[in-house]
């Protein structure tokens, strides 16, 4: 159903922009590196479509400023050839301007160069080498083919973790991607060339082309390792160990790229190997827990060199499958209890580990509001993963042992949250509150959205035992990347007035000090989430744009809700809406009087409701509708909605003027330069080649755009527009 209901929100967010603006917005596809350390400047490459007139870079929060350096479309077949003409000229100027080499102890005089090429003209020799050896035909994914070089400079103060990226033209936002500060030192691998499209039988074609002596990097502890895996490829790194050392290896890869449409099982799977002085696997990951981005947490054993490995769980590979590995003695989170706590109340919480003698936890601000915040553990100033924690207003509780059966059920009070374990295998948990007839009744397991690996299951009995609901499972809405949807719900109309039972166990029977939940217990708490889908919208100037909404009803609600602008900014408003009652769509026209923005507008939807005597106040969350390995859908949750507001009348200034040349006619037919490209020279008629206007507009089109990339030189674009002219 969540897959479906995304696909009904993509239509839906596609619809609400402007047909002249959906074909502007650009896309990426990933991010390399997808991060970089604290105090540094480096730049980054983001791959993707619909790319060649980026004009800005933004990352989210504070500390890190984005600068666009060069937009690398890809090339046609045309452009190629135009580009290798063009470069042949270059290399045969700049071979005239070099002095003949005159062998040691020779007494040959040396022979002055018959031209002279300026230092522009080598550069530009060795950028179109540099593209046209970039340059791929068929690409294995088109939609991730164009590049744009990004300078990122990162603050020293800048706060760690995660934030998103976003590229902008003067009509679009484009979707986000991950982007992580880091703390350590950063080794990165040279780029991927857009990997080649493999065809059945002649797959090792499509292989990267990487040098023996670049398969393995000598690293130095603590690091953050960045790379880019190809078909077929391992990437190894060597580095010294020392007996004792508790040595945590994190893998970031899924959790920068989420969902690959193209591909099975719809993310970059990786896998973590760590091998000894002696060659010998002494650890080995492919997931953590239900994460599909491996973890390996090792003590190490003997002095001595050790290898990590990573690769694809089948060796598949693309410029796509980028990761990020934190690795060294680090602190890491491997469980916290209890999950959550009552908001606006100081909380505290137990945390379990590596490397955490010391550590300090990072809990949600005292006025944080209900929902879903995180605890991270710091040490030396060194930031751990960061684990989600729960807050709430209902009053919450401790399970007491023993409680595995009903006659020793533990007595409980509704409405309650208990905070609880199962502690060992084939564990149950039990409690037993006091109903009464005709009595709604939900019971709600937090666990697997908490980063538990708990695998609840759930139901509820009478005093006879009788089994009145059971759940395993329970779809979630609101999941975004994580496609296990394993908490378990129940809502139940209590029969008569008596004791009834709440029984709570792990489906797989496991059991253990991390296999923690949260589980409400209460009349029905009626509430709602909203989404925006896509992330961005375009809006002509002094118009209107029209935003789909889309609620996500919880606990039985079905009352209107009142949909409206929050804290708009300047030269924004909207009249408020109310979605009626039951309906789960709405659409807010949002009215600009601007006449275009100079880089994206965040704005929020907030939605307003009243269930009983309670206020619910939510703003929508923005998300992006992605596909997964060709089929599902899902909805992956961003942190702004992002408006940028166009002038369709508007055209830019050229990026580069060509040169005005004298009428052909009064040029000699043939002429010996010293400059880099050769002039034009006479066309005979004789020789000219018929080709269509539409032939004829093309050439001229591509030719105009690698004059304003800059690739070629005024006199060859004049020469080649020259030869269009003769051809039409």
């Amino acid at each position: 159903m969540r897959r479906v209901l995304s696909v009904v929100l993509a239509m839906a967010g596609l619809m609400a922009i402007a047909p002249a603006a959906l074909a502007q917005r650009p896309y990426i596809g990933f991010v390399y590196p997808a991060g970089g350390q604290q105090g540094t400047t480096f730049q980054i490459r983001l791959g993707g479509q619909g790319t060649d007139e980026v004009n800005g870079a933004f990352v989210t929060g504070s500390g890190v400023t984005a600068k666009i350096i060069e937009n690398r479309r890809r090339l046609g077949n045309t452009e190629t050839t135009l580009l290798g003409e063009q470069l042949r000229i270059l290399k045969k100027a700049i071979a005239a301007a070099t002095p003949a080499p005159v062998k040691p102890g020779s007494t040959a005089k040396v022979v002055a160069p018959v031209a002279v090429v300026d230092e522009a003209t080598r550069l530009l020799a060795a950028r179109i080498e540099n593209r046209l050896a970039e340059a791929v035909q068929r690409p294995a994914c088109s939609a991730i083919s164009s590049l744009v070089i990004v300078e990122i400079t990162i603050a020293s103060d800048a706060e760690p973790g995660r934030r998103e990226i976003t590229l902008s033209t003067s009509t679009g936002v484009s979707n986000p991607l991950a982007f992580h500060v880091g703390q350590f030192p950063e080794v990165l691998r040279k780029p991927m060339v857009t990997a080649e499209f493999q065809v059945l039988g002649k797959e090792n074609l499509a292989l990267r082309k990487r040098p023996a002596d670049e398969a393995e990097q000598r690293i130095k502890l603590p690091s953050t390792l960045n790379g880019q895996i190809a078909s077929g490829e391992v990437n190894s790194y060597r580095f010294e160990a020392r007996k004792g050392q508790k040595l945590v290896m994190s893998v970031e890869a899924r959790q920068l790229n989420p969902f690959v449409a193209d591909a099975v099982p719809g993310w970059f799977q990786p896998v973590m190997a760590l091998y000894d002085a002696h060659g010998k696997e002494v650890a080995y990951n492919d997931d953590y827990r239900f994460k599909p981005d491996p973890v390996i947490l090792h003590e190490v054993q003997h002095d001595g060199e050790m290898v990590l490995t990573i690769t694809d769980a089948i060796y598949r590979g693309r410029e796509d499958f980028v990761y990020r590995i934190s690795v060294g003695e680090l602190p890491f989170l491997t469980s916290i209890f209890p999950l959550g706590g009552p908001a606006g109340a100081a909380a505290k919480v137990e945390m379990k580990g590596w490397n955490l003698q010391g550590a300090k936890a990072m809990m949600p601000a005292a006025d944080a509001a209900a929902g879903v915040n995180s605890v991270a553990a710091s040490k030396d100033g060194i930031i751990s993963n960061r684990v989600r924690f729960e807050l709430d207003a209902l009053p919450e509780a401790l399970d007491k042992e023993p409680n595995n059966d009903a006659p020793h059920a533990q007595k409980v009070t509704l409405p309650v949250i208990i905070n609880g374990r199962i502690d060992k295998a084939d564990d149950w948990d039990v409690f037993m509150f006091a109903g009464k007839a005709g009595q709604t009744i939900v019971a709600d397991v937090s666990a697997r959205r908490l980063d538990s690996p708990l695998d609840s299951t759930l139901k509820i009995t009478d005093s006879s035992g009788k089994v009145l609901a059971f759940n395993d499972d329970h779809e979630d809405f609101e999941a975004g990347i994580n496609t296990q949807d394993a908490d378990s719900y129940v809502m139940v109309t209590l029969p008569a007035d008596g004791n009834y039972f709440v029984h709570l166990a792990d489906a797989s029977r496991h059991g253990g000090e991390e296999y923690a939940y949260r589980l409400r217990i209460s009349q029905p708490q009626p509430d709602f989430a909203l989404r925006l889908v896509p992330s961005s919208m375009s809006m002509r100037s002094k118009a209107t744009g029209s935003i789909a909404i889309q609620a996500l009803r919880k606990d039985g609600f079905t009352g209107p809700i009142k949909l409206a602008l929050k804290d708009a900014p300047a030269g924004f408003s909207a009249v408020p809406v109310v979605m009626a009652a039951n309906q789960t769509t709405a659409r807010l026209a949002v009215k600009t009087d601007l006449v275009d923005t100079k880089q994206p507008v965040a704005l929020c939807v907030e939605g307003r409701a009243t269930a009983g005597d309670r206020n619910i106040v939510h703003c929508a969350v923005p998300a992006e509708d992605r596909m997964q390995a060709f089929l599902w859908r899902h909805l992956v949750p961003a942190e702004e909605f992002k408006v940028m507001v166009f002038d369709p009348s508007y055209q830019p200034p050229p990026k580069r003027v060509a040169r005005v040349y004298p009428p052909a006619a009064t040029q000699p037919a043939t002429q010996t330069t010293t400059k880099p490209a050769t002039t034009t020279a006479a066309v005979d008629p004789s020789n000219k080649q018929k080709f269509s206007k539409q032939q004829v507009a093309s050439r001229l089109r591509q030719l105009k755009l690698l004059f304003e990339d800059g690739m070629i030189t005024d006199d060859f674009y004049h020469e080649k527009v020259v030869e269009c002219d003769a051809a039409r």
